[in-house]
This record gives C-alpha cells, sequence and structure tokens, in this order.
C-alpha cells in the first residue's frame, strides 16, 4: 500500500457508541477531522476506532462483496448471480468488472489498515487521557482490527501456508507514512498477524466480555455493551484458531477454538426466534460481528425475490434441496430461504439479510456475522480431518443446533460430508471460497475448472500496486 491518508477518515458508527458526531462534523468537512485534532481526547480515539468498523461495513466489502457477492461467486456457492459476476464465475481476474471490485477490496481494507496505524501510532503517547480499561481495550481492538485486515488480505490474495509459504504476498503494514512497505512472504506475514493478535489478547484481558464484569448505558455512554461488534478477547481467540487451523498448527487450533466454545458467552439461534424473523443472522452466535445499517437495503436490492433478477443472487430449487438433505427439520431450509413468484417460482432467495427493523429484536437488527461459534466446532472436525481422526462429535453439536439428529457413524468420505456440513452452515457468509482453498480442492462444485491449476484461490495484485510499488508476483 503507498497511500498516506492525510486525513483520517471519521464515520459517525451508529450502534456501536452512542455519543453525537454534530461536533466533529462542526470542524472539519465532509466528515473528516486531522488525526492532531481527532487524537486529543478520549472521545476521538472511540470515534476513530469507530470509524474503521463503519468502513468495513460499506457494500464492496462485509456490507456485500467479501460476505455472498464476489466471494460467494468464486465459491460458486449461487445457482445464479448478476452478469456482471461472470468474471468471477470464470476466474478471468482479468475482467473490468473483477479487476474494479478486486482494486475496491484492496483499497478498502487497507485503507482500513492506515486508520487503525494512525490511530496506533498516537494512542501510547495520550494514554493519560483515558479513564478506566479504555486504553488496553482501544489499543487491544486496534492491533486485533490490523491483525484481521491483513488476514482477509492474505486469504485472497496469498498462497495458502500450507502450499508454499515462502511465496510473496501482501505488505504487512505497520506504519502511518508514505514510505513504501515491502511485501511480505505467506509464512511471515502470518507470523505478523500472529504478533498483533497475540499483543491483543494480551490487553483486551481488560475486556468485559472476559472479565465478566457488567457494563450499563450509565456507565461511560454505553461503550464497552455489545462487545459482538467489537473485535473483542473471544473474536482474537477465535482469530487464533482460525491462524493456527490455516498453519497447521492443529494443538494450538484446538485451544483457541475449546476457549471460545467453553467461555459459554455465544449461544445458537432458537427455532423460535428464526420462526418469528427476529433474528435471522443468529446475532447470539456472533463472535464478531459488525452492525451494518444498509443491511436491509443491500439484501433487498440483490437477494429478495422482489428485486430485479437481473441483479440478484439466489439458489434454483435443485441446488436447495441437495445443499439440504434434510430440508424438512433443518432449520437453515426451513427459515432462512423464501421461494421467489411467478416466473421466479422456482428460485429460492437467501432471507438471512433481509429482516426489516420493523420485525428485528434490537439486539439482532442490521447484524452482519463476521465470525459465529459454530466455525470453532468446524475447526475442530477440520484439524482432525487433517490428521485422519473422526469428525462427528464436533459437527453434531452444529447440526443438532440446527434441528437435525446426530450422526451416529463417521462418514465414508469424511472431507466431502465435512464441505457438505460446512456449505449448509456457512452459506452467503463468505467462508466456502476459503475453506475450498485450505483444502487445496481441484474441483469444486459448480464449475469443472481445476481451481489449483488456473490458480483462483489467489487475486491477482491490483495492477497499481506493480506500477507504483515494485511488486513480486502473488501468483
Amino acid at each position: 500500500m503507498n497511500t498516506k491518508f492525510k486525513y483520517l477518515l471519521l464515520l459517525c458508527f451508529v450502534g456501536i457508541i452512542l455519543s453525537s458526531c454534530k461536533k466533529w462534523l462542526d470542524v472539519e468537512p465532509n466528515s473528516q477531522i486531522k488525526s492532531s485534532e481527532l487524537f486529543k481526547t478520549e472521545s476521538g480515539f472511540k470515534e476513530a476506532l469507530a470509524g474503521v468498523y463503519t468502513l468495513m461495513t460499506a457494500e464492496k466489502l462485509y456490507g456485500k462483496e467479501l460476505q455472498y457477492g464476489m466471494i460467494g461467486v468464486l465459491s460458486h456457492e449461487w445457482s445464479s448471480f448478476p452478469l456482471t459476476y461472470n468474471g468471477e464465475g470464470e476466474y478471468d481476474y482479468q475482467s473490468t468488472d473483477v479487476q474494479a471490485r478486486i482494486n475496491n477490496v484492496w483499497n478498502g481494507l487497507y485503507q482500513g489498515i492506515s486508520n487503525v496505524n494512525n490511530l496506533l501510532n498516537e494512542i501510547d503517547a495520550k494514554k493519560s487521557i483515558f479513564t478506566g480499561d479504555n486504553f488496553a481495550i482501544i489499543k487491544g481492538e486496534a492491533l486485533a482490527l490490523r491483525a484481521f485486515l491483513h488476514f482477509e488480505l492474505v486469504r485472497l490474495f496469498g498462497v495458502s501456508y500450507l502450499v508454499d509459504r515462502s511465496k510473496p504476498a501482501i505488505p504487512y503494514v505497520t506504519a502511518y507514512s508514505a514510505k513504501q512497505t515491502a511485501q511480505s512472504t505467506v509464512g511471515d506475514t502470518y507470523g505478523f498477524i500472529r504478533e498483533d493478535l497475540e499483543a491483543a489478547k494480551a490487553l483486551l484481558k481488560a475486556d468485559p466480555i472476559f472479565t465478566g464484569r457488567t457494563v450499563t448505558e450509565a456507565e461511560d455512554t454505553g461503550y464497552l455493551m455489545n462487545r459482538q461488534l467489537h473485535l473483542n478477547y473471544y473474536a482474537v481467540e477465535a482469530l487464533l484458531a482460525r491462524l493456527f487451523y490455516n498453519t497447521g498448527a492443529y494443538d494450538k487450533a484446538r485451544l483457541a477454538a475449546n476457549a471460545v466454545i467453553s467461555s459459554g458467552k455465544f449461544s445458537y439461534a432458537t427455532q423460535a426466534n428464526l420462526l418469528a424473523g427476529n433474528d435471522l443472522t443468529g446475532a447470539h452466535e456472533h463472535v464478531f460481528g459488525l452492525n451494518i445499517n444498509s443491511l436491509y437495503t443491500y439484501s433487498t436490492a440483490y437477494l429478495s425475490k422482489d428485486a430485479n433478477i437481473i441483479n440478484t443472487f439466489f439458489l434454483s430449487s435443485a441446488t436447495r434441496n441437495a445443499y439440504y438433505p434434510d430440508g424438512s427439520i433443518d432449520y437453515r431450509y426451513i427459515y432462512l430461504f423464501e421461494v421467489g413468484g411467478g416466473d421466479k417460482a422456482s428460485n429460492y432467495y437467501l432471507r438471512k439479510y433481509n429482516a426489516p427493523q420493523a420485525i428485528s429484536e434490537l439486539y439482532s437488527r442490521n447484524k452482519s456475522v463476521v465470525i459465529k461459534i459454530s466455525e470453532m466446532q468446524f475447526i475442530l472436525a477440520g484439524c482432525n480431518l487433517a490428521e485422519g481422526k473422526g469428525i462427528i462429535e464436533p459437527i453434531n453439536k452444529v447440526r443438532q443446533a440446527r434441528g437435525l439428529p446426530a450422526l451416529s457413524t463417521e462418514p465414508i468420505n469424511p472431507t466431502t460430508s465435512y464441505i457438505e456440513e460446512f456449505r449448509r452452515e456457512f452459506f452467503g457468509e463468505g467462508q466456502l471460497f476459503y475453506l475450498y482453498k485450505r483444502l487445496n480442492r481441484s474441483i469444486i462444485n459448480g464449475t469443472d475448472k481445476n481451481m489449483v491449476d488456473i490458480k483462483a484461490y489467489i487475486l491477482p495484485l491490483p495492477v497499481a500496486e506493480y506500477e507504483a510499488g515494485n511488486r513480486n508476483s502473488n501468483r
């Protein structure tokens, strides 16, 4: 990344913080404020951190493309998708549409990293202005965000760690500076991610979600409430589990995943809430989620039976039935899809993100998942799969939470069964592509292309990086 941001983008994140943004808007136009002014107060650091989370909710990132749009097409989850995504469907990474989305993802994630680095550049010198545990918590979150955003980048733009950790990948940027940051190898990138996560974990031992301290709205205007909307202590632990699984450190992955599970902080969505449409994303399951104010707007534009069909992503009846063979009792099949009408009568549309505010309970309103508790069970199963051990015990925990009976015997083809269970659980959440990559699958459902031979799992760096950054090929 070779861009230095002169101003820190300040975005008012409704739902994470309750303080008014008006005083900031009075200082600089277009919701921007000079860093020297912003970081004079504790509230400025809070606003800066909230701004990074808000950047992540953009349509070009987790509002759409890294949730079910581009990333969903890359994994061929959908039976049908808009024509403008044909490039992703064919893995034509030179397509104009694909390159535009790749550039948006790259620039969006690095913009978040730049803003985090700006905060981290200032925070140690301002430690005295913080109250209570807020210094440790805000710095811990910032380090975790930097690790998370780089983790997403290397999952997209790096060779799989288990395939070739020595391959050049991405710049791991830790300074708020105009100076060019060199590319790191895949292995070094994962090492830097781990360092930031371990540092964040140590600081976030002050996090109320870990300490169990009760926080009310009267305390610090409720800033430390709703910790699942922040990269909290257990989200860091979950990211470590994800990292260790991806790097083949299976015992460490199990320890981290079990720490999240055994915390008892996260519960599965109930059938009653799904039936009522109150919690279709399973907000109580989120180890880390985002509050996306435009979630319903995006969903009705791209996932709804009432949207223009040329803009929508949907499943055919046959594909839905293939994904969910126990449909009559599987909560995900029953409650998370709706059938179209008229000439769309054989199309099924994902309801997960389209609960209107009038229906959704306040806690689950506008919530989109990034990491959820069931992923920890799948990491346990994935570690076992990699070591030739049984997979059904952790998978049964998820199956039973979704209304399905427990499996009584290990599957004949455990890898195929693992993928099928995973796809059912994380449909429309942007995780299937990364699973295929982690398993280095040559052939996946929905395409006859050899994914390994064509290097489909490694997005090319933006052209501008080669022009201005003297980059080596990441593929």
